[in-house]
């Protein structure tokens, strides 16, 4: 069978992590056609809009993205692209599988945990205005249909993971309206799912709590914001956000993309680490049902981290970004 999938290279790193991921994927002899759409920083110098509609059109027809990372001006400028697919697209639910591999340095071992975020509103639906000249007002949207949504989405992944336990993350105790309206429908959907065990923990204890024990979580389901935080923590434990891997799920539409940013600061010099997007390549295979494909990529990257020699520079090897994704296809075979 052959898959029409939509891909976005990315700024700065991007175009490199992407190609490797793309050599790592056509290696495992799934038939892909790869239709390659341009976004971020190189678009709004050709065309104005770091977002032509070209792309958001090409995502709409295939159904299935591969992104690389796009950069977001600080202060200032275009607002984050990654919100603006996001939304445009529906795409309510982030997840990001948190995972120790044998032979990486990391704070932790035996992790494997995923965070599901909600990916629609909270803090992150962009609505603010100045008060005078000297405060501004973020607006916090909470909805009980977005909550209950992601909540389920969150349970159902639990279930058919076979995972045990649901751990809902807040802060209702000061945002007793907003946060409480998402925990409340937590607490309502976890009535649905009897087998699968439950909490909801203080975003700010749940900070401490992955830090000492991150074995004790299966399934984190977080509003935008907290969400987008832990995940960033979560990968430190495990080695960094070179190793975290993400996905955008809608209803029918799904886009892959490495966590990480953009690093102008090494683009083009072969320095990169691929592991986020080949990680997500890895997902997005999972996704269109080409699980021996996945299952494949994954132990060749376990196999290749076990020799630190083999490893990118930043995990304490030395090799260039082409010499890892040579490994891992090596390994492959």
């Amino acid at each position: 069978m052959a898959y029409n999938i939509t891909l976005i290279l990315g700024d700065g790193i991007g175009p490199e992590v992407m190609s490797s991921t793309r050599k790592i994927i056509d290696a495992t002899g799934v038939d892909i056609n790869w239709e390659i759409v341009e976004a971020g920083a190189t678009t709004v110098e050709a065309q104005g809009t770091p977002l032509p509609e070209s792309v958001l059109t090409s995502i709409r027809n295939n159904k299935v993205a591969l992104k690389g990372p796009i950069a977001t001006p600080i202060g200032v400028g275009f607002r984050s692209v990654n919100v603006k697919i996001r939304q445009e697209l529906n795409l309510f639910a982030n997840i990001r599988p948190i995972k120790s591999y044998d032979g990486i340095d990391c704070i932790h071992e035996d992790v494997d945990f995923i965070i599901v975020r909600e990916n629609t509103e909270d803090l992150y639906s962009g609505i603010e205005h100045k008060v005078g000249e000297d405060a501004a007002e973020s607006i916090k949207i909470i909805t009980r249909k977005a909550s209950e949504r992601i909540c389920r989405y969150a349970f159902q992944l639990c279930k058919t993971q076979h995972r045990k336990k649901v751990t809902l993350v807040h802060k209702a105790n000061i945002m007793k309206l907003s946060d409480g309206l998402f925990l409340e429908c937590g607490r309502e959907i976890a009535r649905e799912y009897k087998d699968i065990g439950f909490e909801d923990i203080i975003v700010d204890a749940m900070a401490m709590k992955l830090v000492q024990f991150p074995q004790n979580f299966d399934v984190i389901v977080a509003p935008n914001l907290y969400g987008d935080i832990l995940s960033d923590l979560s990968a430190g434990l495990v080695g960094g956000l070179g190793l975290a891997p993400g996905a955008n799920i809608g209803k029918d539409i799904a886009v892959f993309e490495p966590v990480h940013g953009s690093a102008p600061d090494i683009a083009g010099k072969n320095l990169a680490n691929p592991t986020s997007a080949i990680l997500s390549g890895v997902m997005m295979l999972k996704y269109i049902g080409e699980v021996h494909a996945a299952t494949e990529i994954e132990k060749a990257l376990t196999n290749t981290f076990r020799e630190k020699s083999s490893r990118t520079l930043d995990l304490g090897g030395n090799l260039g970004t082409r010499e890892f994704t040579m490994k891992v296809i090596e390994n492959m075979k």
